[in-house]
């Protein structure tokens, strides 16, 4: 087992293996209810504010709502009884004129939502690749733009714009949880994650299921989606491309203009899958070339 050191979220240094070993127990639950945890999930929650979610409670009218019945809900949690709400879904306009969806829960499952990923973080992100900048502790867009202009002056030329056309919102949960029970052993952390994912969505006063899809909007979806996009990160790296990954826009770079179709044929297969139809569903991947000659 790698010893790579990490930074361990509540304080100080840890190692790899050390953050390993939770996941292969079955107390993570606790863990993530413990009360430092929480209590500083409750602190991330509220520094970011947000709008309401269905319940229309604010994240300033939260504590006096909420702080009694926490012990009962805790209970709940544990005991697998509890539900979680409809997110709200909200559209916001994308630069390119199309519409972004967003899910927005309501602060209660924000808070535990950030909880999980607090400790569910130590545990995949050491074994996520360097090309992957989205969404991780310590590492910004700034990072992945230093790492394109690292590239550039090893004399890569020819870029490669690669969108996971609607990615949030086509994600299979079967193969997404998949994924997570790689690492994550205790079963009530994984139900809850799926009671999250299948929590549906209130449009214009109506209940919609989540039969597929990520809500943009939770703490957790971010790492859910690296989760899953870990593989594709790992078939571009066999095969040899230097490439920048944040979420789901990923940009390779190649020596020579013919090197295109092999990362078409990567991103071909991560489309397509293990000849398996929900695989196919979840990514469509748009590739085009954006210059082999840029003037920078």
């Amino acid at each position: 087992m790698n010893s790579e050191h990490t930074l361990n979220p509540n304080g100080g240094v840890c190692s790899r293996r050390e953050v390993e070993e939770p996941a292969s127990g079955s107390q993570l639950l606790e863990r993530i209810l413990s009360t430092d945890n929480v209590h500083k999930a409750w602190k991330r929650v509220r520094a970011n504010n947000g709008a309401p979610g269905v319940d229309g409670v604010t994240v300033y009218e939260f504590p006096d709502a909420f702080r009694e019945r926490w012990s009962e809900i805790r209970s709940n949690i544990l005991e697998g009884n509890y539900t979680p709400s409809p997110v709200q879904r909200v559209e916001i306009p994308k630069p390119d004129g199309r519409r972004r969806l967003l899910g927005i829960p309501i602060v209660l499952d924000r808070v535990i939502q950030q909880a999980i990923a607090q400790v569910m973080n130590p545990i995949f992100d050491p074994d996520f690749s360097e090309s992957s900048c989205g969404f991780r502790p310590g590492r910004s867009a700034h990072d992945g733009v230093r790492q394109v202009q690292k590239f550039i002056g090893q004399g890569y030329r020819v870029a490669v714009d690669m969108d996971l056309s609607k990615f949030f919102d086509t994600v299979n949960h079967d193969i997404l949880m998949s994924r997570v029970s790689r690492r994550i052993n205790d079963k009530r952390v994984l139900r809850l994650i799926g009671k999250y994912l299948r929590a549906g969505a209130i449009d214009k006063g109506r209940l919609q299921a989540t039969r597929n899809g990520v809500p943009q909007g939770g703490p957790l979806s971010p790492l859910l989606a690296n989760i899953l996009l870990d593989d594709f990160d790992k078939e571009l790296e066999k095969r040899g491309h230097r490439f920048v990954r944040y979420a789901d826009d990923s940009v390779p770079r190649r020596h020579e203009r013919v090197r295109i179709t092999r990362c078409s044929l990567a991103a071909q297969k991560m489309r397509e899958g293990p000849s398996k139809p929900p695989y196919r569903r979840r990514l469509q991947t748009t590739v085009s070339c954006v210059g082999q000659e840029p003037g920078w």
